[in-house]
């Protein structure tokens, strides 16, 4: 008979968590498939670390997704003042959202983002990427954060939704106030939640008066028999297309070049062959993607993961970096392997929510890596020995800087 008792053993997310959150779901997951982890905000959460709990957990819909509920669960948790309602308006999009309200804001969403606007890009990414690449040619070492893995996807996301790059610092800095660990920085989370509101309102209203040919005019203009976005939804939105739309796709240029660098045998390997880059991209999601912890889900009844029984009311967090090396499922999973088989892999989710901006992600990605090791193979780390700062976030996994040689 399966034992249904929780874990007796609370684990803690300390500084130290952020440096190599892999080695914390080692530990975790030779114990068991789900934990109790406290948070910096002193409150307890479930984490779900093994791949086949996690990749049914992201797919089940008792662990259910919408921000007010899950709000005041927290706030019922925790010894703070509530969360300002304000503030979960950036969050009441289809990420955050269980059916019916998810088909509906979905199939909006799919009339606009299609397959075809994606694969059109191309020449245009092409050119950023060659532009960029051109503007470091003459330097011998640089920030490669700063100076491609960032710029590339903003540019990208910019121009797709017809955002002003000029206001990519502002956005940027709220971004990076949002992602970051609950309990941490509480005031300035909801200073950058208003700003960006306004921000993103302002830009919704302009695009309602004066549509154009970007895909955030498409939004405001999509109809499904007369059913059409609310303002509301179309600033969550946009949200959620300008900060998954880029953030993710910097860390995963960021992450996967540090990993190559970090396996020299392995970024020769994709010098040598170029047409293995796609395959790579796949492996660079499950080595170290850019997406930690997914966003929350909480249960609304008591439900099973593995053999523990997460009781109705609690918060759950599923660990796509833990189960993308999970040794049940992929062999030599701390190894990087270009080659590697990396099929099935849950650095974009699983099931509904699965993410909607995958096909743009490997686009970038397949196009960036493929330009960077054609013009600088002999790219290397400044500093070998050196440790780097990673973001201090449970949903981003991603680097602060990333200094290299070019030659």
């Amino acid at each position: 008979m399966a034992d249904l008792s929780a874990p007796s053993r609370i684990e803690s997310l300390g500084t130290e968590f952020f440096d190599d959150p892999h080695a914390h779901y080692r530990r975790w997951r030779a114990a068991g498939p789900v934990h109790r982890v406290r948070f910096p905000d002193e409150v307890v959460r479930w984490v779900i670390v093994g791949y086949p709990e996690a990749r049914a957990a992201l797919a089940d819909p008792r662990l259910r997704k919408d921000m007010a509920r899950a709000a005041a669960i927290l706030d019922g948790k925790r010894d703070a003042d509530p969360i300002d309602p304000e503030s979960l308006v950036l969050l009441t999009h289809m990420l955050s959202t269980d059916p019916p309200g998810h088909t509906r804001l979905r199939k909006l969403v799919n009339k606009a983002f299609t397959t075809r606007r994606v694969a059109g890009l191309r020449p245009r990414i092409e050119q950023i990427t060659e532009d960029l690449l051109d503007a470091m040619a003459t330097a011998a070492e640089v920030d490669l954060m700063d100076v491609f893995a960032n710029p590339l996807p903003v540019t990208v996301i910019c121009e797709l939704l017809g955002v002003p790059f000029a206001d990519r610092a502002d956005f940027q800095s709220w971004t990076r106030s949002l992602v970051g660990v609950p309990g941490e920085a509480d005031e300035e989370r909801s200073a950058a939640a208003k700003a960006m509101t306004r921000y993103l309102s302002e830009l919704v209203r302009a695009k309602q008066s004066h549509p154009a040919d970007d895909l955030l005019s498409h939004l405001v203009l999509a109809d499904d028999e007369g059913d059409r976005l609310t303002d509301h939804e179309l600033v969550a939105m946009a949200f959620l297309l300008l900060v998954a739309g880029h953030e993710t796709t910097v860390n995963l240029i960021g992450n996967g070049v540090y990993a190559l660098l970090r396996h020299p045998d392995q970024w020769r390997a994709l010098v040598a062959d170029p047409a293995g880059v796609p395959a790579a991209v796949e492996e660079f999601l499950r080595f170290d993607g850019p997406v930690d912890m997914a966003t929350v889900r909480f249960t609304a009844e008591p439900v099973t993961v593995g053999d523990t029984e997460i009781p109705e009311g609690e918060l759950v967090y599923v660990a796509l970096s833990a189960a993308n090396r999970d040794p049940a499922r992929f062999s030599d999973p701390d190894a990087l392997t270009v080659d590697g088989p990396a099929s099935g892999h849950l650095a974009f989710g699983h099931g509904i929510h699965f993410c909607v901006g995958a096909p743009l992600a490997r686009l970038e990605a397949e196009i960036a890596f493929t330009a960077l090791q054609r013009r600088y193979p002999g790219l290397r780390l400044a500093d070998p020995a050196s440790n780097p700062h990673w973001q201090t976030s449970t949903l981003i996994r991603g680097l602060r800087e990333l200094p290299v040689r070019l030659r």
